[in-house]
């Protein structure tokens, strides 16, 4: 069902028999609509099902007579009759009835891309354990190369919805890297389950301000990778654009330019920091929670096209994507989880290096077994905080420049609003807030002091 009549239906200059992108010659000399309106691209999707839903029933109330609906408007007041509608008429009521019941999905058989990597497990996983199909989706989720291509097979529409980096969202909808498109991120995948490694050559050199000349590779620019990697080496008086190189490396050629010693070092997602030690080639010197408990960094992430267009396939795989989170935030799942998603047509690689990942119990490369249960976890909610603070570190080494409204951004791309109300749907925990503090090596980010945060640093960008 694609909407596209916004026209708020409690204002007098808004002609219900026209939509929004009507291109009448009353409509284009500005005589028909109402100008305060909000436009489809600034709307989330429950917002636009709910302005729908408003025109539909106050249709209902005015018949076929928009003149007279219009005047009577005009004469008390859009909030006023908004008011007096809602004490006769259960409203909200409505609105949620209809929004919990959007009906069978517009479209069932989808492309969803993902990169190999342990945090794309809910949406590898949703396919062979059924999460899609408990949903009526027919999705078929296919193995990319890198950040580069999976943004460019979203961005030209060969995938409909796609696993992505927390940043990558922020930046595609900014233009940072690519053409401006707004997307929408409504679910986090995982949290944790990243590390820093280094060469076995380097088992010497544990402390990072050793690492002047070293060459470390990251998955992609706009990647929490590139952000931890630079926020920590600067922790330790190094300018990540002077003192180190980074390099973007996809992520299934890590252990190859490690072992061919183009790389000392790399910030990776798993399983890849893992399969260094299972090669012998590499030592995990810090796993990234102990840089930031709790941080982001993959998540599920669409055009807002595709929710505008699909709402009732949109909110379905997004029931599958938050089910698959939610499960795989059980440790007792975790082996089951790791055998299904290890096969060459996911991760393609072996369940033992996998299950070290999901389990954290693994070994270390420098002869120890660790325990780290949260090694990695799962958990959906898209703090809008932490979307503020991905792009305080844009801003601080230089991705995007200007005056920027941290907050406004933020909200418009992670769908809190979306998640929690599926979450609560299925069941499960949901935060009432979407800001709180975060402490990133022992210092607390305050989402509200953004600009304050960027200018504390003493290295950045300029």
């Amino acid at each position: 069902m694609t909407i596209k009549s916004l026209g708020n239906p409690f204002s007098e200059k808004t002609d219900l028999r026209h939509g929004a992108e009507c291109g009448c010659e009353g409509c284009l000399a500005g005589h028909g609509h109402d100008h305060d309106h909000v436009e489809p691209h600034q709307m989330s999707s429950e917002q636009m099902m709910e302005r729908a839903v408003e025109s539909a029933i106050v249709r209902s109330v005015f018949g076929q007579s928009d003149i007279g609906r219009r005047s009577f408007m005009g004469m008390i007041g859009g909030a006023t009759a908004a008011a007096t509608l809602a004490s006769v008429f259960p409203l909200e009521q409505a609105k949620a009835a209809i929004l919990d019941e959007l009906g069978p999905p517009e479209k069932t058989d989808l492309n969803i891309g993902f990169v190999p990597i342990t945090c794309a497990t809910p949406i590898i996983m949703a396919q062979p354990l059924g999460f899609y199909e408990r949903y009526g989706l027919n999705a078929e989720v296919i193995k990319t190369a890198g950040w580069a291509v999976a943004r460019d097979k979203s961005l030209s529409g060969e995938y409909d919805a796609s696993h992505m980096l927390t940043p990558m969202p922020l930046a595609m909808t900014l233009g940072a890297g690519s053409v401006a498109t707004p997307y929408i991120m409504p679910a986090v995948e995982n949290i944790n389950g990243q590390a820093i490694v280094l060469s076995n050559e380097h088992l010497d050199k544990r402390d990072p301000q050793q690492w002047k000349g070293f060459t470390f590779g990251v998955p992609f620019e706009y990647s929490m990778h590139n952000f931890l990697l630079r926020y920590y080496v600067a922790e330790f008086g190094l300018d990540p654009d002077k003192d180190i190189q980074i390099r973007v490396v996809p992520p299934p050629e890590m252990v190859a330019n490690l072992r061919a010693g183009n790389l000392d070092g790399y910030l990776s997602p798993d399983p890849f920091n893992q399969r260094a030690v299972f090669e012998g080639i590499g030592f995990i010197h810090i796993l990234t929670k102990e840089i930031w408990e709790g941080h982001p960094c993959c998540a599920f992430a669409a055009p807002l096209s595709f929710a505008q267009e699909l709402p009732n396939t949109y909110g379905a795989l997004l029931k599958s994507i938050i089910d698959a989170t939610q499960y795989a935030s059980n440790p007792d799942n975790r082996i089951e989880i790791a055998e299904a998603i290890s096969p060459t047509n996911y991760l393609n690689q072996p369940v033992t290096v996998v299950q070290q990942v999901l389990t954290g119990t693994y070994a270390d490369g420098l002869g120890e077994v660790q325990k780290v249960p949260d090694r990695i976890d799962f958990d959906p909610f898209p703090w809008h905080s932490m979307g503020v603070w991905i792009l305080t570190q844009m801003k601080r080494w230089g991705y995007i420049e200007g005056d920027i409204d941290y907050k406004a951004v933020a909200e418009q791309v992670y769908l809190a609003s979306d998640a929690k109300k599926v979450m609560t749907d299925l069941g499960y925990d949901a935060p009432d807030i979407t800001y709180k503090s975060h402490t990133i090596m022992g210092k607390t980010f305050d989402p509200a002091e953004p600009e304050a945060y960027v200018d504390s640093f003493a290295i950045k960008a300029g």
